[in-house]
């Protein structure tokens, strides 16, 4: 117990929104990127401090949205802010799931149901140095299968399958009276890039994924793809 406490009194010392991530796996924040440096300074001292299970950083954090907040702060301008809104409970927290539908289905098997879930678990809003905003969202979606079935021994036995598919979108509105410019190549392949004219040109990239990501650097390397693409519509 007394090795809890103290762990317990780290925590307590941790900035604000480590500890919300702590308790809530989430949080949301408007920040310049002094108060960003600040959380990540904290989160960099989880692991020598704190090595209980239960108050372990949820995924994506350190491996994920760290690296995110850093490349994203060199682009803050002297006044610019990062908003994130992190929601990183799983697909599976309340709220996220839609009700089971029902499958058809012959015998051996006895039931199958399909349950879909959307988790929008990233949102980041920058205002850059170059006076454009720079907008991500990230979302997966899970489709999850449970199938009901009995074997020729009379046996019934339930398997579950999931599949998931992430959107990643990317908005850049350009700064006031910058002109679009149609970049020399085309977007990849993956990437659909939508453009409108207004008061201020806004670039839309979007990509749906159909496979989980291998590894937190892909995961990362997938959203910066993406963001990339709008800055190649402007003339700067």
């Amino acid at each position: 117990m007394f090795f809890w406490r103290k762990q317990k009194a780290a925590i307590a010392g941790f900035h604000p929104l480590h500890q919300a991530l702590i308790h809530e796996r989430g949080f949301s924040a408007t920040q310049p990127a002094a108060g960003w440096v600040a959380l990540t300074t904290s989160l960099h001292r989880h692991a020598g401090l704190v090595s209980r299970s239960k108050w372990a950083l949820p995924p994506r954090m350190l491996d994920v949205i760290v690296p995110l907040i850093d490349e994203i702060c060199t682009d803050l301008g002297r006044k610019g802010t990062l908003t994130i809104t992190a929601d990183l409970r799983g697909h599976e927290a309340p709220g996220k799931s839609h009700p089971p539908r029902d499958l058809p289905v012959r015998p051996p098997v006895k039931s199958a149901t399909d349950t879909w879930s959307i988790d929008p678990w990233l949102r980041l809003r920058a205002d850059l140095r170059d006076g454009s905003v720079l907008e991500v969202l990230v979302v997966d979606r899970v489709r999850t299968r449970r199938v009901t079935k009995r074997n020729p021994r009379g046996k019934t036995k339930i398997k579950r399958k999931t599949k998931q598919v992430q959107i990643i979108k990317v908005r850049r509105k350009l700064p006031p009276g910058i002109p679009g410019q149609r970049p020399a190549s085309a977007p990849p392949r993956w990437i659909q890039t939508v453009v409108r004219d207004g008061p201020r040109r806004s670039v839309t990239a979007a990509a749906k994924v159909t496979r989980k990501p291998q590894s937190p650097h892909e995961q990362v390397d997938w959203i910066l793809a993406v963001a990339t693409e709008p800055f190649r519509w402007s003339a700067r």
